[in-house]
C-alpha cells in the first residue's frame, strides 16, 4: 500500500539558474579538487542517461536534486503488450523530467490514483540525490498495493531518507492483469513461460540503475531494494528471481513474507489467465463490442483495458501474486529460501504490530458490519480456514473475550499472525539458519495516525501504517513520533550504506539468531520506545497455534 505525500515547491524555470549557480560551482570545485577552469560549471540539474539527456530540478532548499518520470522501458503497448520490457527508445533533445510519469493501468482507490486509470505507457522512474558529490548508497523502492493498485507518484517527498546521504529511486511497474496475468497462448508465443511481467519490469529498472545511477551520484555497487506489502513480496522475488542475482546487494522486506503459501503454478496460473480473458470478452460483447477468440494472443493484446481491469477480480480477488513460472522465478520463494538458495544478501525483515487491522477496516468501509462474536467464525473462513478450524480458533485462542470484547481486534490479530507476522518470522528463521545476515523489527506505535477513515475500532499499528515514519507525509507527527521517524530512517539508511543498521547515539539493533528469534521493537518513548523483543513468536503464536502452517 502506498500514502499521497506533498509535492515538492519547485523552483520556476526562470529562476532555476539563478538558484543553482552556487550549487553548480560547489559541485564543479568538488569534482576537480577546488581548482579553477575556464569550463562553465556543470548544471548538476542535467544528466546525460544511456537513452539520452534529461533536465530535473532541486528542492525548494537546494538540497535535494530530483529527476522525475524517466523511461526505464518501451511502452507495453500493442505487440509490447504482455512481453518482456524493451529498451526504450532513445532520444537527443533534453528532456524534461521534472513531473512524474503517469500511474500504471489501475482502478480508482485511496492507494493510488482516485479515479480508474486505463494507461498502459507507464514504465518510468524517479531520482533523488543529495545535492552533494557522490558517489552514495542508493535505494530503490517498490511500492506496495497487492500487485494492482499504487504509483511511484505516491511517494512524491523522500527529502528525509535523501537527507542521509543516499539516492533514492522510485518505479512504476505494470500491475493487475497487464502485469501478471499467466495464459497459455502466451506461455506459446514466449518459450514455455508467460506473468511476471511486473517482476519483469522491476529487473528492468534495476538494469536500468546499474547503467546510469553513477551520473546521478550513486554507487552501482551498492545498491538496496526496499517494499512494503507487495513491494515487500517484490523484494522477496527477487532474492529469489535468478536474473535478479548482483542487481541488489541488501534488501529490506516490509511486511511482504504474507504471499509465501499462495504462489501459483504455471498452470493455475494460465487457468486464471484463461478465466479473466472469457470474463473481458464478456464485458466487450456485452457492450455491444465484437467478439475474438481469447485463445489468440491477437484477441488477447486487443482486449481493452477497461474490460481486463473490470475483469481481472474474477482471477485474483485480492490480488494477483507472482506465479512460479518457471523462467523469472523457477522456484517458489518459499522453496528458494528454506533450501538456503536464494541470493545470500544482508536483510532486514519486519512487520507492524496490528497488520491485520487494515483489511478488517476496510471491510467495514466497504459496507460490512462490524464483527460480532457470532460473525467471527464466519470471517475466520474467509481467509481460507476450514469450518471447525474457524470455529475454534474463534473460541479459543482469538476469543473476542480477550480482546476487550471487540471481534474485530480479535480478527485484525488472527489475521496479523496468519498472514504476516508469523510468515516473516519464518523466513527470518530460514535466512538466518543458511548464514545469512538478517535484523527483523516490529513497528508497534499505535498512536500513529491512522490511514484510513475511522471505523468501530482504533486501527493501531496497522499494514501500512509505518510508511509515514519512512517517508515525509502530509500528517503531522508529534515531538515523540518525529524522533521515532529519524531513527527509522537512520536505521534504513545506516543499513544501506553498511548492511548492519546500527547507528551512533541509537539503541543497538541485534541481529536476528535462530534460536531465540530477536526483533527491535520500534514505539515511540511514550509506548515501550525502541526495545529488543525477544516474545515476538509467543506474542504471534507462531510455534503453538500456527506452527504447522508456517514452519514446514
Amino acid at each position: 500500500m502506498q500514502e499521497t505525500a506533498l509535492f515538492h515547491t519547485r523552483l520556476s524555470r526562470r529562476s532555476r539558474p539563478l538558484a543553482l549557480a552556487g550549487l553548480a560551482l560547489a559541485l564543479a570545485l568538488a569534482a576537480c579538487g577546488g581548482g579553477s577552469s575556464d569550463a562553465p560549471p556543470a548544471d548538476p540539474t542535467r544528466v546525460n542517461t544511456t537513452s539520452g539527456p534529461v533536465r530535473g530540478e532541486a528542492d525548494a532548499g537546494n538540497t535535494v536534486l530530483q529527476f522525475k518520470g524517466i523511461p526505464y522501458a518501451a511502452p507495453p503497448v500493442g505487440a509490447l503488450r504482455w512481453r518482456a520490457p524493451q529498451a526504450p527508445a532513445p532520444w537527443t533533445d533534453e528532456r524534461d523530467a521534472t513531473a512524474f510519469g503517469p500511474a500504471c493501468a489501475q482502478p480508482g482507490s485511496a492507494f493510488g490514483p482516485p479515479t480508474t486509470t486505463v494507461n498502459e505507457d507507464c514504465l518510468t522512474l524517479n531520482v533523488f540525490r543529495p545535492a552533494t558529490a557522490g558517489p552514495h548508497p542508493v535505494m530503490v523502492w517498490f511500492h506496495g498495493g497487492a500487485f494492482y493498485l499504487g504509483t511511484s507518484a505516491g511517494y512524491t517527498d523522500v527529502s528525509s531518507l535523501v537527507g542521509q546521504g543516499v539516492v533514492v529511486v522510485t518505479l512504476n511497474y505494470r500491475l493487475g492483469a497487464l502485469g501478471f496475468m499467466a495464459h497459455p497462448a502466451l506461455s506459446n508465443e514466449q518459450g514455455g513461460a508467460s506473468g511476471n511481467y511486473g517482476l519483469m519490469d522491476q529487473q528492468a529498472a534495476l538494469r536500468w540503475v546499474r547503467d546510469n545511477i553513477a551520473a546521478f551520484g550513486g554507487d552501482a555497487g551498492n545498491v538496496t531494494i526496499f517494499g512494503e506489502s507487495a513491494g515487500g513480496f517484490s523484494v522477496m522475488s527477487h532474492l529469489a528471481a535468478p536474473a535478479s542475482a548482483g542487481l541488489f546487494h541488501k534488501a529490506i522486506v516490509m511486511s511482504g513474507a504474507y504471499g509465501l503459501d499462495v504462489q501459483d503454478t504455471l498452470s493455475l496460473s494460465e487457468s486464471k489467465g484463461q478465466t479473466l480473458a472469457t470474463a473481458a470478452m464478456s464485458i466487450v460483447t456485452g457492450a455491444g463490442g465484437a467478439a475474438c477468440d481469447t485463445s489468440s494472443v491477437d484477441c488477447l493484446r486487443s482486449l481493452p483495458v477497461g474490460a481486463l481491469l473490470g475483469a481481472q477480480m474474477t482471477a485474483y480477488p485480492r490480488g494477483p501474486v507472482p506465479s512460479v513460472d518457471g523462467q523469472v522465478l523457477d522456484a517458489s520463494v518459499r522453496t528458494k529460501v528454506w533450501a538456503g538458495t536464494q541470493h545470500a544478501v544482508p536483510v532486514i525483515q519486519g512487520t507492524t504490530r496490528d497488520e491485520y487491522r487494515l483489511f478488517a477496516a476496510l471491510n467495514e468501509l466497504g459496507g460490512a458490519a462490524p464483527l460480532t462474536a457470532e460473525t467471527l467464525p464466519a470471517a475466520i473462513e474467509g481467509l481460507g480456514l476450514p469450518a471447525p478450524t474457524a470455529t475454534f480458533l474463534a473460541s479459543m485462542p482469538y476469543n473476542p473475550a480477550l480482546f476487550d470484547n471487540n471481534a474485530s481486534y480479535a480478527f485484525g490479530a488472527l489475521g496479523t499472525d496468519l498472514v504476516f507476522a508469523c510468515n516473516g518470522l519464518n523466513a527470518a528463521r530460514r535466512l538466518s539458519g543458511h548464514g545469512q545476515a538478517v535484523y527483523s523489527y516490529e513497528f508497534r506505535d499505535r498512536s500513529v495516525p491512522e490511514v484510513l477513515p475511522a471505523v468501530s475500532f482504533p486501527q493501531g499499528a496497522a499494514h501500512s501504517s509505518e510508511l509515514q515514519y519512512l517517508f515525509d507525509m502530509p500528517r503531522a507527527l508529534n515531538a515523540e513520533q518525529t524522533a521515532l521517524k529519524e531513527a527509522i530512517v537512520r536505521y534504513f539508511t545506516r543499513f544501506a550504506r553498511t548492511g548492519q543498521p546500527d547507528a551512533p547515539g541509537l539503541p543497538a539493533w541485534p541481529a536476528f539468531t535462530t534460536g531465540t528469534p530477536t526483533y527491535l521493537g520500534l514505539d515511540v518513548a511514550a509506548g515501550e520506545g525502541i526495545t529488543t523483543r525477544l516474545n515476538f513468536a509467543a506474542e504471534h503464536q507462531c510455534d503453538t497455534v500456527w506452527s504447522s502452517l508456517n514452519n514446514d
